[in-house]
Parts: C-alpha cells; structure tokens; sequence
C-alpha cells in the first residue's frame, strides 16, 4: 500500500476523479493499491479546500429563479437504530443534505449538511441569501421551517412560493421501496409576485438524483453510506466543486459555473489537487535555519 506522503499529483487526481464518479473506497483501493486510510485522508484534505473554495467563490451569483430542497441519507446507523446501536458516534442518524440550484445555469449556490429542521434551515437558507446579488423568485417544498427563514433571511425582496405534491397510494407490490404515485401539486404564494408558470421544483430534485448517482454514500440499500458525518460533509463538498466547475453539463455543454459566470474556464480534478496542494504548502512546519552557537572572545 502507498502512503498518502508518496502520492504523486496524477495519482491524486485519479483517486478523486473516482470518488466522483460514485466509486466505493474499498474499490480504489483495490484498483490503486492505495490503502484505505489514505484515500480517507485525502479525501478530508479535499473537503476542506473545496468547502473554502466554495464559499469564496460563489459570491454575487446573478440568478432569475432559485429552486431549494433537502435529500435524506444517513450516518452510522438509521435514526431508529441508533439507540441500540454499538459506539455510535456523534451525528449518527438522518442526515440531511440541503441544496439550493440555479434553474438556468443549474449552479448548485449553497449547500448544508444537517437535520431537518429550523436552525438548520435558517443556516441554509441565510447563506444563500448572502450569495445572490439581486432578487430571484424562489420555490421550496412545503416544509414549514421555511416560511420563517426565507422571511428572515430576504425579508420582502424575494419572489417566494412553495409547491407542495400530492400523493397517492403506492402500487400493491411496491410499497415498500417505491415511492406513492404523485397524483398533484398544490402551488402557493408566500411573498413577493412570482410567476406560477415557473414555480417548481424539478431542477432541484434532478440534482437530488445526480448527487445519488455520483457518490457511493448516497446508494439506498447498501453497507456504502457514511460512518462519519464529516466524512460526509467532505464527499459533499467535493461533489459540488466537482459538478459545478469540472463536469460539463450534458444540455448547457459548458460547466454551470461557466453558464453562471462564476468562472471563465473549465475546471479539471488536478485543480483541486493544486488546492490542496497549496495549503499543504501553507500548513507546513516552518523549518529554522542552522543552529549557531555563541562564542564569546575575551579580550
């Protein structure tokens, strides 16, 4: 097994470039011949550049329409386990990813892992109010904590609605892993004037799709979900970087941190390595100069 100390750049880039593409740790290892403590260190050193280079750089995103919604996973164990549970750590249980997308350039603006609830959702929803730069009509799913965040964070510059889907029951033979037949949506206006044809929350949803196809932690029905929440937060961090300035959307052909006028080029995985190289650079140990020892001359 290689230590993380020998990597070479390329094979970082590789590594990542896999963590990207929904490939479980123990698959790397086995393809590299990386160790599995290894590939976790690095991917901890990618979260935290990504999640720094993330909130420096999406700032004063000019955006028309802004969809919002919270995908659901969990750490360790499932909240109803989680009692009974051997040595769960802190953060064991639901685990919430909420996220916030540009319906036109489909920037993912702001991202937040945790509960589903209040204090989450004013962290959420406060942050993204600090990266937009002019008044867009947004639309969330009915859930309540957002009728007081949104108002908090926005006030009445904000064209506010949420749609709320109706849903049916599920097919005999499915109900246990499909979802109810959605039967309807209910719009209602919150704030502001926004438009009815454009209340919706599919782009979001979409997202909430490619986030279970690019990372393995997210797959239903497996042993890949994450054992630590900051683990967690580290995948997270490093897919958005990678979806919204490495990966080519498939219908704008340009990345949507292009479309959004975020950046002026295409990001590629040895990018971010350079970042984490950089603060490797940074975080190094100072090394003292040759120790020179004091003579005293007698006169």
């Amino acid at each position: 097994m290689v230590s993380i100390n020998k990597l070479t750049s390329e094979k970082r880039a590789q590594i990542l470039h896999m963590l990207c593409e929904r490939m479980s740790m123990r698959a790397i290892t086995r393809i590299t011949g990386v160790s599995k403590n290894t590939v976790a260190k690095l991917l901890a050193d990618a979260g935290q550049v990504c999640m720094a280079f993330h909130d420096e750089t999406v700032r004063n995103v000019m955006a028309k329409r802004v969809q919002v919604d919270e995908v659901w996973s969990f750490t360790y164990a499932k909240q109803k386990n989680v009692a009974i549970a051997k040595a769960a750590p802190d953060g064991a249980g639901d685990t919430w990813t909420w996220t916030a997308i540009d319906a036109d350039s489909k920037l993912v603006i702001q991202w937040f892992v945790g509960p589903r609830d209040t204090g989450t959702a004013t962290h959420f929803i406060d942050g993204l109010a600090s990266r937009l730069a002019n008044r867009v009509q947004l639309t969330s799913d009915g859930l309540r904590a957002y009728l007081e965040t949104v108002e908090g964070a926005f006030g009445a510059d904000v064209d506010y609605a949420q749609l709320v889907k109706l849903y049916g029951e599920s097919p005999e033979a499915e109900k246990r892993y499909s979802p109810a037949e959605c039967i309807g949506c209910r719009k209602t206006r919150i704030e502001g004037d926004p438009d009815p044809a454009h209340i919706s929350t599919s782009y979001v949803e979409r997202q909430n799709l490619t986030m279970r196809m690019h990372m393995r932690r997210f797959t239903r029905l497996t042993n890949g979900f994450s054992k630590k929440v900051e683990a967690h937060v580290n995948a997270v961090a490093l897919h958005f970087v990678y979806y919204n300035f490495c990966r080519i959307h498939k219908t704008l052909r340009v990345t949507p941190a292009i479309a959004a006028g975020v950046t002026d080029r295409l990001w590629d995985v040895k990018d971010i390595v350079a970042l984490i190289e950089a603060k490797e650079v940074v975080d190094a140990p100072k090394v003292r100069g040759p120790y020179k020892k004091r003579v005293q001359v007698s006169n």
